[in-house]
């Protein structure tokens, strides 16, 4: 019999219920009973959900992040975290958000830096890693969880994150070999492995998802030695890759002494005859055959022909689960009513994925037969999908067919921009601003759910936005900000808004997804060609502007931010998509332009997202990502200033690429990571102007004057001056008005300082 698993299940809850716990508990209106009391229900809910599985992922379910939770495990925990100290619950949110409830409001808390999970939109937050590092095993998170499965009657197959990859996704913080760390960490590995056979455990998944990387001689050795010094301890030992193929890393993980090897056959179909022939014949092969990073159904009939085989040639060593976590994905599709019904028919959430890795097991099993009605319902909506009218649109094609070259490229080079760009702005030195979001209070989600619901008209809902426009404006204006934003009051997210005007996007109700802790998105159905039928902001833009003499900011999402953030057809290349994106973008662009707005921010916050995993097609997705940015912004006058952003996420090794986009102005975050992502300036000397974010605003610490004026200083002595703005890390929305406008008084503060001493 085939034996169905998953390698882990969204955590958030079908109603985004672990999201509201944590905020009541930090808020100081729940108690960390009340917090585990309400993980525990939501755990088993989950379990139940998997059911139908053989075996079900424990020690998948984190209150804030995996990777944080297994530094917690092994005992590797920042000093700071014990600052204040309290539980250990205390210390884990320290490490995660910067402060625990209760903690005072005193900034010296530094939360652990946060970046991208691989390829994802999911932020872990980073283990750190210096010459002292040691390692001390705690069971008692993963204990609780195993109890708890062991009481419902779970088959349980716990989950822990590989040493390599744990060593991998670190960073030294004096400059010490990470792999030095390595045999102390791998008796800590086997005294864990130890504990859960002892436990009665039968399988233990351990996620290596570091082996889809591009890895050197060195951390490839560094496999094959972790894995002999665990040959013997524990249970049997599942290595789970994903995200991508192995490449020249599949003959050294089939060859790892562990039970089985987890393949990801979504992205790595074309290595599944290969691990075959290179396992031995003891082993199990598990293959992610069910997309767990995409919504659309699979197609059951397709995946059964390459899928038959296999089973014959393997039977009972053939595993089958979702290609990785289900992390990625939202819960459930019941719930999503509204949603038109022949879109619906091509979707599948969570729960709809392990039904269709049961249908995928019984058709293995039993035959096709067995399962025949489901079989002939899931081919009917794969085929109305191809056919469907709504996804092609000719006109579209038409438009990206007519891309020229000059369309991405800008009249003068920066230096001369710069020049035109200052006499109509006339901003001083380190001029300030933010990045474009204000706090989304609750008047502005009222009345947006109102105007959903009809309660609430065109013109009221106009009149609501507007009012809190001329609030975010007056804020602005009283802290002595340079360079305003209009606070996109309007926007429910900043994929979604423009998603929703555009053609091409569907939109979920309850189709969220956890970004970090308890910050979800609801990333849209992107299904079809992409067409931009009107404006989208200039109305909001002219408004905010007919408000101030300072420069308003005209804020966009862009075209590769737009494609990373939103579940992207695969019925084409993800570059075509990107595209008719661009374009789309361009024209509002241009729009702005026309409207008097004098600087336009383009945020690509996902650049680095999307960037694939294995260096050898980097060159590939950096030369279409890079162009649809440029076919975006460049359709304009020199005097016109073009921003753009990028979040949390490492992009010192394609700096070459970001100065590629040519922006008149980029801001990135720096404050997480003590500017260590201006290590980059060091040996390359960026252009144009930058602003590296001083406040960081994923914890709800204040950043001090001085805070902020030792990081503008490490700043200016690796770039001009000259080039340098102010700003915070990111947008503004999730933070409340009274922790945003100290730290933006302070920020203020700071710049003025800076000119003084100039």
């Amino acid at each position: 019999m085939t034996t169905t698993h998953n390698l882990g299940f969204p955590r958030i809850g079908a109603w985004r219920e672990l999201k509201f716990a944590l905020e009541r508990y930090w808020q100081g209106a729940a108690t960390a009973g009340e917090l585990e009391a309400q993980a525990a229900g939501l755990r088993a809910r989950h379990w139940a959900a998997q059911s139908a599985l053989d075996f079900a992922p424990v020690g998948d379910f984190s209150l804030y992040d995996q990777v944080l939770d297994m530094s917690f495990t092994l005992g590797h925990v920042p000093a700071r975290a014990h600052s204040h100290g309290g539980s250990p619950l205390d210390q884990y949110f320290r490490v995660a958000r910067g402060r625990a409830p209760g903690d005072a409001d005193c900034g010296c808390v530094h939360a652990g830096e946060m970046t991208k999970w691989f390829d994802t939109n999911y932020h872990y937050i980073v283990p750190e890693f210096d010459a002292a590092t040691t390692f001390a095993l705690d069971t008692s998170r993963l204990q609780a969880q195993l109890r708890e499965a062991q009481d419902l009657g779970v088959r349980a197959k716990p989950v822990i994150l590989g040493p390599l990859t744990y060593l991998w996704l670190g960073k030294s913080k004096d400059g010490s070999e990470r792999l030095a760390l390595l045999p102390a960490l791998l008796k800590v590995y086997a005294g864990l492995l130890d504990w859960l056979a002892s436990e009665g455990v039968e399988w233990v998944q351990v996620d290596e998802p570091a082996l889809a990387t591009s890895l050197d001689a060195r951390w490839r050795q560094a496999c094959q030695d972790a894995y002999a010094a665990l040959q013997g301890h524990g249970p049997k030992l599942l290595l789970a890759t994903y995200f991508g193929p192995l490449g020249e890393n599949l003959p050294l993980a089939c060859g790892l002494p562990v039970a089985g090897l987890h393949l990801d056959a979504i992205n790595a179909g074309h290595e599944v005859a290969s691990a075959i022939a290179l396992l031995a014949p003891q082993q199990i092969l598990s293959l992610g055959v069910v997309d767990g990073r995409n919504i659309w159904k699979t197609d059951l009939h397709a995946t059964l022909a390459w899928l038959e085989p296999v089973q014959r040639q393997l039977q009972e060593r053939l595993w089958i689960a979702p290609s990785c976590s289900l992390l990625h994905v939202p819960v459930d599709l019941e719930l999503e009513t509204d949603l038109a019904p022949e879109i619906r028919s091509w979707l599948a959430f969570a729960v709809q994925k392990l039904e269709e890795l049961r249908l995928l097991a019984s058709a293995l099993d039993h035959g096709r037969v067995k399962v025949q009605e489901a079989l002939l319902a899931n081919a009917a909506a794969v085929d109305r999908r191809r056919a469907s009218k709504r996804v092609h649109q000719p006109e579209v094609a038409r438009a990206v067919a007519a891309i020229t070259p000059e369309m991405g490229q800008r009249s003068s080079p920066h230096a001369q921009r710069l020049t035109e760009q200052a006499a109509v702005l006339n901003l001083p030195s380190y001029p300030t601003t933010t990045i474009g979001s204000f706090p989304q209070t609750l008047d502005i989600r009222q009345a947006r759910q109102r105007h959903k619901r009809g309660e609430l008209d065109a013109a009221g809902y106009r009149a609501a936005m507007q009012a809190e426009i001329r609030r975010c404006v007056r804020e602005q204006e009283a802290l002595g900000l340079d360079v305003l934003v209009h606070g996109e009051a309007e926007r429910n997210d900043m994929v979604e808004y423009f998603g929703e005007q555009l053609e091409g996007y569907a939109f979920s109700a309850n189709g969220w997804v956890q970004s970090y802790g308890s910050r979800c998105v609801k990333p849209p159905i992107l299904y079809g060609d992409v067409r931009r039928p009107r404006p989208m902001t200039v109305e909001w833009i002219r408004y905010a502007q007919s408000l101030t003499d300072k420069p308003m900011k005209g804020m966009l999402t862009g075209p590769v931010t737009m494609l990373n953030w939103s579940f992207v057809r695969d019925d084409q290349p993800r570059a075509a998509t990107c595209r008719q994106l661009a374009l789309a973008i361009r024209d509002e662009v241009q729009d702005l332009e026309r409207a008097g707005v004098r600087i336009i921010q383009i945020d690509e916050a996902a650049l680095r997202e999307g960037l694939p995993l294995r260096r050898e097609r980097w060159d590939e997705y950096l030369g279409w990502a890079v162009e649809s940015f440029r076919i975006a912004a460049n359709g304009v006058h020199d005097a016109t200033q073009i921003h753009t952003h990028m979040c949390y996420s490492e992009f010192n090794d394609i700096i070459e690429a970001i100065a590629a986009m040519d922006a008149d102005v980029i801001t990135i975050e720096t404050s997480r990571s003590g500017l260590e992502l201006l290590d980059a300036f060091d040996g390359f000397r960026y252009p144009n102007g930058i602003g590296p974010g001083v406040y960081d605003i994923h914890s709800p610490n204040t950043p001090s004057r001085e805070q902020i004026l030792a990081l503008m200083r490490k700043a200016a002595a690796r770039i001009p001056p000259a080039q340098l703005w102010v700003n915070p890390d990111c947008g503004l929305k999730t933070r409340r008005w009274e922790e945003v406008l100290p730290a933006l008084e302070n920020m203020v503060a700071a710049a003025r300082t800076l000119r003084e001493a100039a």
